[in-house]
């Protein structure tokens, strides 16, 4: 059976930090090269259905804990905070894998930006279930403790944020649609970037209930992976449409 090796715990939160900075080296000034940023003029050779695409990437990060939680004997299953973290996790990446896909309507995507994705998946997927399942140790009223319940409420709250700005940005196109529109309500009255807006205050939610170095490396590299790419969406709106509103901001309401 599989053990608990705390230093492995913390090279991999550490490389996830790393990663982090990489990532927000990479594209704070330049964005990656999909969707409303891939150039207008690459050709649609090695890419994949947005649907087919989405849900290979997301898969790992549901599968792999699933197998980790399967593999140990006997199977954990308390503290009952211990078990709730667990679920919070594999539940986001549930909705990410079976049900977001299915409703997306986004362009193809690339087949070497899914390939780094899926290993992102696979390599988070494990330190996240890894921690919980075989390091993590909580008290039994761990489910009253502060930290649990206000980050249960950020988690919740951020996951809303994100399914319902999804929601807006599907019902901007129709099927068949790859035209880009000014996103409207919600959230977005106040930000470019709502939905990723709701998905990093579902991670640092998530970092807060875990109280863990794994889970606040991952909340770290959600907000160095996707802040910038809210902030070029904020870009490419205001180049983009004249009447774009010069209120709202890039991505923390009143802020940025």
């Amino acid at each position: 059976s599989m053990q608990c090796f705390p230093g492995l715990v913390l090279a991999l939160s550490s490389l996830l930090g790393a990663l982090a900075l990489l990532q927000l080296s990479l594209y704070l000034r330049v964005p990656s090269r999909y969707g409303k940023h891939e150039e207008r003029l690459c050709r649609p050779r090695g890419r994949l259905p947005a649907r087919c695409a989405w849900f290979l990437q997301e898969l790992p990060s549901f599968l792999v804990p699933a197998l980790l939680l399967a593999l140990r004997s006997p199977p954990r299953l308390e503290p009952l905070g211990c078990r709730l973290l667990c679920c919070l996790f594999c539940w986001h990446y549930f909705y990410r894998t079976f049900i977001y896909p299915f409703f997306t309507r986004g362009r193809p995507f690339p087949l070497q930006l899914l390939f780094f994705g899926m290993l992102f998946c696979i390599y988070n997927g494990f330190l996240q279930g890894y921690y919980l399942i075989y390091c993590a140790e909580y008290p039994n009223n761990w489910c009253t403790d502060i930290r649990f319940t206000s980050g249960l409420l950020l988690f919740l709250l951020g996951m809303g944020i994100n399914i319902h700005s999804d929601l807006l940005l599907r019902q901007l196109r129709k099927p068949g649609e790859v035209t880009y529109k000014i996103p409207q309500g919600g959230l977005f009255t106040y930000v470019s970037g709502a939905n990723y807006f709701g998905e990093i205050v579902e991670w640092f939610g998530f970092a807060i209930a875990t109280w863990s170095l794994p889970a606040f490396a991952f909340a770290f590299f959600t907000l160095c992976c996707i802040g910038p790419r809210a902030y070029h969406h904020h870009r490419y709106y205001l180049k983009t449409f004249t009447d774009y509103p010069k209120s709202r901001k890039a991505l923390i309401p009143f802020v940025f």
